[in-house]
């Protein structure tokens, strides 16, 4: 068992380095792109990795990697969702299970996912259940926002969105405001702060969006005892 997680981290690690040695290419931006689009569908690597690396390699140009690292990664989701929808037993459980490693289980006689025990402890009732489907019959496509800014596999989210069939059109844009929401704060933060915001942001970035989702879920809960 050991020696099967060993293998796992170095294949893991492996292509971590690789996305991080194309920040010293010319054609950084285009990995950059191609990279974010793949792992809204089907990447293991998050593209905040490369880029980080971008950014402080040129700081003024923050703006410009991370737009294009928002747009790819939208894009990227809307395949994601296709799979969802068109190729979810013959491909999309298969990213599921072994790309965001999240086991499927039998609730209510329909194949759902376990939510993590920080987002539930966290956010509680709020999120209408402790499974994701769950989640999806309570907020449909606003949780993808949501989600979107957690530490998540962005894949799981797009894919199982396709699975749940919410609405095309808020998805997209909810994909449009996590995704900016996220890589824009990242960019801005190390333009501002350079090598100092990295620390920060590989220390306290996933906390930080815990917290700040659990603040958007409770205005939302607020709206709707409201209105």
């Amino acid at each position: 068992m050991v020696e099967k997680i060993q293998k796992k981290s170095g294949f893991v690690r492996r292509f971590y380095d690789w996305m991080l040695h194309w920040a010293d290419s010319k054609y950084g931006l285009l990995a950059l792109v191609v990279l974010s689009f793949a792992e809204s569908s089907f990447f293991p690597i998050p593209p905040d990795v490369l880029l980080i690396a971008l950014v402080l390699g040129a700081t003024s140009r923050w703006y410009k990697y991370a737009f294009y690292c928002t747009l790819a990664s939208v894009l990227g989701g809307l395949a994601g969702y296709g799979i969802g929808i068109f190729a979810w037993d013959t491909m999309g459980r298969w990213i599921v299970e072994n790309v965001a490693h999240m086991t499927l289980v039998d609730v209510n006689g329909r194949p759902d996912i376990a939510l993590p025990s920080y987002l539930i402890s966290s956010m509680g009732s709020a999120l209408g259940g402790e499974y994701l489907f769950q989640v999806y019959d309570h907020w449909n496509a606003w949780i993808v926002f949501v989600f979107g800014l957690t530490p998540l596999p962005y894949k799981l989210t797009t894919i199982t969105a396709g699975v749940a069939r919410v609405n095309l059109p808020i998805f997209l844009m909810a994909s449009v405001a996590a995704r900016a929401c996220r890589f824009f704060l990242v960019a801005w933060l190390l333009h501002k702060w350079g090598e100092p915001a990295k620390l920060f942001i590989d220390r306290y970035f996933n906390l930080l969006c815990i917290a700040f989702v659990g603040l958007l879920i409770g205005g939302f809960v607020l709206l709707k005892l409201v209105f």
